[in-house]
């Protein structure tokens, strides 16, 4: 005969972190939304609604984080990591333009590969700048983020990168072949 409390009970803690899992996509999926919007912010240079919506989505990722000390293992939901990659994305793309450089974010929670993927990702956008600072003529910006995206290359080369990080390798050495062609079709026309 079954313990009927036993099954309660497992019944229970099933619906409970089933519902906190929904919670968590939900509020990552906002968290990765707000910030591809702000990357478009800052591809517009509207920096202050792109610092705007990368608050909202630094308290949705806060929330996430909350979540997970009471059932650890939603940071491993697919959505949060998504998320919080996006999120560290925009955050790399936002200092890079505000600073000139790129580095860590100071960010709580980040770990390595979210790290690796984010400033994998983060070529494809400073090449997507490149393209809008050569439309001006901007030699010397079109050359600077040349540099910056060969930079982050070199650096993810010099990794044993396997898996879901090498995918996101080869699309940043792609990123670097498109910058250095943007230089080159500039420097033709220069």
């Amino acid at each position: 005969m079954a313990d009927q409390a036993f099954f309660n009970g497992l019944h229970q803690a099933n619906s409970g972190y089933a519902q906190a899992r929904r919670q968590v996509i939900s509020q990552a999926d906002e968290a990765r939304n707000l910030s591809k919007r702000a990357i478009f912010a800052l591809h517009r240079d509207d920096r202050a609604a792109a610092a705007d919506l990368l608050g909202q989505a630094r308290v949705r990722l806060g929330e996430v984080r909350q979540a997970a000390e009471e059932l650890p293992n939603l940071v491993h939901e697919g959505a949060y990591r998504a998320g919080l990659e996006e999120f560290v994305e925009a955050r790399l793309f936002q200092d890079f333009l505000e600073k000139g450089a790129v580095g860590d974010i100071g960010e709580p929670g980040v770990r390595f590969d979210t790290y690796l993927a984010a400033l994998a990702d983060l070529t494809g956008e400073l090449q997507r700048r490149q393209v809008r600072l050569a439309t001006e003529r901007d030699m010397e910006g079109v050359r600077a983020v040349k540099e910056v995206v060969q930079e982050i290359v070199g650096q993810l080369l010099m990794m044993d990168l396997s898996g879901y990080l090498r995918t996101k390798f080869d699309q940043a050495k792609n990123s670097l072949r498109r910058a250095e062609e943007v230089l080159y079709e500039l420097s033709l026309r220069s």
